[in-house]
This record gives structure tokens, C-alpha cells and sequence, in this order.
């Protein structure tokens, strides 16, 4: 299988003289694998993931996503990169309560200068497809946390992004609406999605996800096949 994501060796520091919040980390995600990375607060995990995103440069070794070098690349090159080739998804769903349903996925789609047409229409399949078509025009505000995190797994989305990454993405709901995120991101998963997400929750990755990477003091301690439990 083609390899989406690839680090190697790579480490972050965030101060000279402290440990670092990785530690010469290797691994390669291939295309239409569900990843999930657990290990204990401060263990580096939202590191990796915004390592992956681009949001973060490695202090040393490489960072490949989708064929090209993150790490290498310009502020400018990595916004561009980020819109088209990276979805995130937050804890706290980062919607802007501002902007409608609608608006909020259309937002990163604008921002990569995709037509208005095209971006309503692929918003429109994704609001569809989540089952929140109805709730297009509403704010954020007034959805349930199920629902806003749908919409946020929408905006992730839009701009049909290589790599989907999940930062904690049920761990500001309640047991039931987690059980449904989960049931949404598998989905996305065995339609092709590549997933890596970061959870506290050993259920959901078993539940979720066919690889299991832990990390301990920034160190990839296990890296392991499972069998998902559904």
C-alpha cells in the first residue's frame, strides 16, 4: 500500500535545555489505514499530530505527508498544503459561532479559492451524508455536541483532504454521542479515509481502529496490529 505519512527520526523540542516532546520518532501510515495514539498526558501524542499537520516543525528528522516534505516547506507552502491534503478534527470542535453550519464547512474550501458552486455542492453531500442537512442553517450554538462535531468532521472534509486527523475527537462528549463519532469516522475509514487519531480511550481504538501506536515520554513504546472490536 502507498505510504501517506512518514516520519523519520523525528524529534521536538520545545526548549533548549528540556526533554523533548518526541524523541527520534519513525513510523509510516499507509493509504486507507485507521491509526489511533494513545499514551499518557504529556507522552507527545498531540505533538505527532501537529507534526503531521504541518502545524509544528520538527527540531530534527523528517516529516513526509502525501509525498512531500512538511518539515522543508514555506508558512505559506504548508497553509496551501494543510487546506488541500490535511482534515483536523479538535476535542472542542473549533466551529466559529458566527457562521452557520454551512458557512463553517464552506470555510476552508474558500480559503483554497475552490469555486462556490463546487464547494456548496460537496458541502451540501457532506451534510447529507452526516445526516445534518437540516440543521444547515443553524449556529453552532444552539447543536448538541454530537452535532457539532459532525459538523466539524464536514469541515474536515470538504476539501477531500488525504489525511484526516482526530485530536481527541470524542472526548468532549458523552458516551453515546462518542459511540456515534466513532461509528462515523470507522465509516469514513472503510470508505478509504486515512485516519490517525489521538484518544485517551482504549475502547474507541479498539473499537476503531486496526493499529495501535503507544508513546511514552515522546518515545513510540508499542506499535501494534489489532483486530477491531466493533
Amino acid at each position: 500500500m502507498n505510504t501517506v505519512i512518514e516520519l523519520t527520526e523525528a524529534t521536538k523540542r520545545y526548549s533548549g535545555d528540556g526533554p523533548p516532546a518526541l524523541e527520534r520518532v519513525s513510523l509510516a501510515v499507509s493509504a486507507g489505514e485507521a491509526v489511533a495514539v494513545m499514551g499518557p498526558s504529556g507522552s507527545g501524542k498531540s505533538t505527532l499530530l501537529n507534526l503531521m499537520a504541518g502545524l509544528d516543525r520538527p527540531s530534527a528528522g523528517t516529516v513526509t505527508v502525501s509525498g512531500q516534505r512538511v518539515d522543508r516547506m514555506s508558512e505559506g507552502a504548508l497553509a496551501r498544503f494543510r487546506r488541500a491534503q490535511v482534515g483536523m478534527i479538535f476535542q472542542f470542535f473549533n466551529l466559529l459561532d458566527d457562521l452557520t453550519v454551512a458557512d463553517n464547512v464552506l470555510l476552508p474550501a474558500q480559503l483554497a479559492g475552490v469555486g462556490r458552486r463546487q464547494a456548496r455542492a460537496r458541502a451540501g453531500t457532506l451534510l447529507t451524508g452526516l445526516g445534518i442537512a437540516a440543521l444547515a442553517d443553524a449556529y453552532p450554538g444552539r447543536l448538541s455536541g454530537g452535532q457539532r462535531q459532525r459538523v466539524a468532521i464536514a469541515r474536515a472534509l470538504v476539501n477531500t483532504p488525504a489525511v484526516l486527523l482526530a485530536d481527541e475527537p470524542t472526548g468532549a462528549l458523552d458516551s453515546a454521542a462518542g459511540r456515534d463519532i466513532g461509528e462515523v469516522l470507522a465509516g469514513l475509514n472503510a470508505s478509504g479515509q486515512t485516519l490517525v487519531l489521538v484518544t485517551h480511550n482504549p475502547d474507541l481504538a479498539a473499537a476503531y481502529a486496526g493499529r495501535v501506536i503507544e508513546l511514552t515520554d515522546g518515545r513510540v513504546t508499542s506499535d501494534r496490529r489489532t483486530a477491531v472490536r466493533r
